[in-house]
């Protein structure tokens, strides 16, 4: 049985850094702006609409921010997700 990851995996990212990341590389797209962030969505086979909102900041989201983003009520990404999208943004 694979051992639990941790957190210290996962690479401290801003609001701003994930919302470029998940828009240029995974095909989300900005449905709409408020003041406090921007709300993304995506459509997957035979599924409605996932959206999610994402805080603007040029801080690092907290770690639970994250997890919550990444997981599948979200983005559905989950962590090994995440790391391939930015593995995937580094050979670009």
């Amino acid at each position: 049985m694979p051992k639990p990851r941790g957190n210290k995996d996962l690479p401290a990212i801003s609001g701003n850094q994930l919302i470029k990341l998940l828009v240029d590389h995974d095909g989300w797209e900005v449905a709409r702006r408020a003041n406090h962030g921007k709300s993304l969505r995506k459509q997957f086979p035979n599924e409605r609409f996932k959206v999610t909102v994402i805080q603007t900041t040029n801080q690092s989201l907290p770690i639970g921010t994250l997890l919550a983003i990444l997981g599948p009520k979200e983005t559905g990404l989950m962590r090994d997700g995440f790391i391939k999208l930015l593995e995937k943004r580094r050979k670009k």
